[in-house]
């Protein structure tokens, strides 16, 4: 089989760890989160944002129709960073060993556009891909089919010459329905050990 052509990253919980509930258990009991979090439909929320809409509004709009947890819901905009770290280290030694190594590599997120900014100003690595597919600008979000099409009118290389990598299940079963060479991601050891079984790195690269 032809070695890829390119490697595409997902973000949260590829690159940078993306645990909104083990925020919220930092600043208020475990079981007023659990009934925040059944209460409001958080990840709803920032689906929305992912697709575009604005960060800070859509979040303080949420807040005011919930006011008995507003200033919780508030801190996912005021207090986001806290919610999106730290750094994947050997994750972001991997993307920049690919490059050194002259492979493209390309980023695929669910990100707000908001937010997206505010993780520049923290993480340098999201300024270091070749292209960056950034869900808010797309207005469409994975698992979607769209967002897939979008990357590869955009980057021009076949489907099957494509290598992504992502947490989530279903936005790896969705990336294989187009043809993509997919790598579910469940900690960087394994994400090393495939970009060396398709030749992208050696063993002392990946270490």
């Amino acid at each position: 089989m032809p070695r890829p052509e390119a490697v595409i990253f997902d973000i949260g919980n590829v690159l940078i760890e993306w645990q909104p509930e083990r925020f919220y258990d930092t600043v208020m009991p475990v079981e007023d989160r659990e009934r925040l979090f059944a209460t409001v439909d958080l990840h709803g929320m920032n689906d929305a944002v992912d697709r575009g809409a604005d960060f800070r509004e859509t979040i303080y709009a949420t807040a005011a129709a919930y006011p008995d947890f507003a200033e919780h819901i508030r801190m996912w905009h005021d207090r986001w960073l806290e919610m999106a770290r730290p750094a994947i280290d050997r994750s972001v030694r991997l993307l920049r060993a690919l490059r050194a190594r002259g492979v493209p590599v390309f980023a695929l997120t669910n990100f707000g556009i908001g937010s997206f900014e505010i993780a520049e100003t923290e993480y340098d690595f999201l300024s270091e891909f070749d292209r960056r597919y950034i869900s808010g600008h797309m207005g469409v979000i994975k698992p979607e089919p769209e967002i897939y099409a979008m990357v590869e009118a955009d980057c021009g290389i076949a489907p099957d010459r494509l290598l992504f990598t992502d947490d989530r299940a279903d936005n790896i079963a969705a990336a294989r329905a187009r043809g993509w060479r997919a790598h579910r991601f469940e900690g960087a050891a394994g994400w090393a050990a495939e970009l060396v079984a398709h030749g992208l790195l050696t063993e002392e690269d990946a270490a």
